[in-house]
Order: C-alpha cells, then sequence, then structure tokens
C-alpha cells in the first residue's frame, strides 16, 4: 500500500481484492476500513469488489433479516432497499457513495427510520450519545459533579459561607481530569486491549470520552459560578482554559504511568499550586486568601494568555503520542 501522503492516497486494485478475498493481513485491513470511512471513492470499490465474492449472498440475508425485525416508530418511513445484489456492508466499507447502503441509522433497533427525525427526536439522540460516550458519564462521576454544582450554591446561600466561587473555581478544574481518569484504560474497558488495535479505538475513543466529559462538566460548573457572589473571586469562566489543559496533559502523560496515575499527577499538582500557598500563609480568612491566590492564577490577560498557550503546547504533544495509543495502556 503506497501512501505518500496520508490524505491523498487510494487503494490498488490489488489490495481491495485481496480484502475482498479475505486474505489480506489485519493491520492492512485496520488501514483500509479506517481509510474508507472518509473516501467515497475506495468505499464504492471495496463493497463492489465484495459484492463480487460469496459474502454477498450472506450480507443480503443479513440485511434482509434486519430490515424485517427492526421496529419502525409509528410514522416513520420504511429505509429503501438497495438494488438487487446489493447488500449494505457493515461498518466502515458502506462508505457514503456505497451502492446499496443503508441511511445511517434507518435500521438501528429503536431508533428512527429517514425522515422519522423531530426536536424530540434528535434530543433523544444526543442523551443516547452522550451516554455510550463514556464511563464516566454513566457512573459515579455524574453524580459527583450534581453534588458539587449543588453544594456551592448551598454553602453560599443556605450555610451563609463567604467565599463560595473562590472554592467552586479551585475544585472545578480537576473534576473533568477525574472523569478523563475514570473514562478510558483498562479499567474502564473490558476489552480495553481489543478497542486499543481498533481504528476507532486508541485516541480517538479516549478524545471521545473526554469530550463527553467536558460538555457535561464545563457548562454545569460555569453556570453553578454564575450564580455565586463573587466576594474577589476571579470571573466564573476563569477555570475554563486551566481544565482543559489539565485535561490534555492527563491524556499526554497516560501512554507513560496509565490514566488514572496521570489524572493524580495533573489533578493534584492544581491542587497543590492553589491551595498550598493558602495553607501556609498566617491569617484566619481563609477564603478570601484563596480568592487572592485564584486571582494571581486565572485573572488577567497575562494569565489566560499563558494557559492558552499550554492548552496548544498539550495538545501539540498529544498528537505526537498518538502512536502510544495504538496500545494497551498501564492498569
Amino acid at each position: 500500500m503506497t501512501r505518500p501522503d496520508r490524505r491523498h492516497w487510494h487503494a490498488s486494485d490489488d489490495l481491495v481484492a485481496r480484502y475482498a478475498e479475505g486474505v489480506l493481513p489485519e493491520p492492512d485491513a485496520w488501514s483500509l476500513e479506517k481509510h474508507v470511512e472518509d473516501c467515497a471513492r475506495c468505499a464504492s470499490r471495496v463493497s463492489a469488489a465484495v459484492r463480487g465474492t460469496a459474502a454477498d449472498a450472506v450480507l443480503a440475508r443479513v440485511r434482509a433479516a434486519v430490515l424485517e425485525s427492526a421496529p419502525l416508530p409509528e410514522g416513520a418511513v420504511p429505509a429503501v432497499p438497495g438494488p438487487a445484489g446489493a447488500p449494505a456492508l457493515p461498518g466502515p466499507v458502506a462508505g457514503p457513495s456505497a451502492p446499496g447502503a443503508v441511511p445511517q441509522g434507518a435500521v438501528a433497533a429503536g431508533a428512527p427510520a429517514v425522515g422519522a427525525a423531530g426536536p424530540a427526536v434528535g434530543l433523544s439522540r444526543w442523551v443516547r450519545l452522550l451516554w455510550a460516550a463514556g464511563p464516566a458519564v454513566r457512573g459515579a462521576w455524574l453524580p459527583a459533579v450534581l453534588g458539587v454544582a449543588m453544594g456551592a450554591p448551598a454553602l453560599s446561600y443556605g450555610a451563609g459561607l463567604p467565599g463560595a466561587r473562590a472554592l467552586l473555581l479551585a475544585i472545578a478544574p480537576v473534576v473533568p481530569v477525574a472523569g478523563v481518569a475514570l473514562s478510558y484504560g483498562p479499567h474502564a474497558d473490558p476489552l480495553h486491549e481489543v478497542a486499543a488495535a481498533t481504528p476507532g479505538g486508541g485516541l480517538r475513543l479516549a478524545l471521545t470520552r473526554t469530550v463527553a466529559v467536558l460538555a457535561v462538566s464545563l457548562p454545569l460548573l460555569t453556570l453553578t459560578g454564575l450564580l455565586l457572589p463573587a466576594s474577589g473571586a476571579p470571573a466564573a469562566a476563569a477555570w475554563l482554559l486551566p481544565a482543559l489543559v489539565l485535561a490534555l496533559a492527563t491524556l499526554v502523560l497516560a501512554p507513560f504511568v496509565g490514566c488514572r496515575a496521570a489524572a493524580g499527577v495533573t489533578g493534584g499538582g492544581w491542587l497543590c499550586a492553589v491551595l498550598g500557598p493558602v495553607a501556609v500563609a498566617p491569617g484566619g480568612a481563609v477564603t478570601g486568601r484563596l480568592a487572592e491566590q485564584l486571582s494571581r492564577c486565572l485573572d488577567g490577560a497575562a494569565a489566560q494568555s499563558g494557559w492558552a498557550a499550554a492548552a496548544v503546547l498539550s495538545a501539540v504533544l498529544l498528537t505526537g503520542r498518538r502512536p502510544a495509543y495504538d496500545r494497551p495502556l498501564r492498569r
């Protein structure tokens, strides 16, 4: 397989033929399957080649059985079968231009067929996607995030504690890091070794789950911060860039020490940097000293520019560490 440029290559006829015959080595097969996710031309050629083998009849029977057994919601439009002898291939082989491909989502059990989309259906699909995106979102981490979001206003308005926003801003950057630590690795996936070797696994899966964690925690905790009195603390959104940096740094370190240990390093480092000077400072106004320390770390164009540069650097380092995610992480 010749690939002078990953963005501009196409599968050779010999490669397609060997894939259709099932004799292509697994690494090359995975590479081809990954490629046809974004290349309609090669997806069409691979589909045509597979339809010319003995697998054609088997795929046709499977496709017919799925179409017959999949329940359709009331008012949904059934999926239109493709031309005779042109079954939809599973996975990435059925690319955007593959003949006979069933529209995405048209035959998923319990999912609406094409033409049945609506606001409620769209919301339901997003909820299911978010729920499936990461173990942290459906585990104990989510109640912990909700507890932090509800506990801060309770301390501020219920117990009359001054400086509740400062406490929230000190803890908030660590919350996504904990979610990342729980979302990827052998502890999160029983088949982690297999998932890491697939085209959709590795860094791609880790980033998908990280985005799910950030999509839950960032808006929720930022809104909570807006509801709290400032009391000298930085703005409610000042913690967003540090949280992004810590999450990316955790992913950078994960191939070396494991996801949970990496989260301990990055999250623990943040807490030591913020709470350490406060703990040894003289005086009794802890929340006031915490607000001053957070202002030094988060307030101003210089501090935010530094965090932005750190985010870019972390992203570059993570891109360089991408091959390390093709192997299982440490426990």
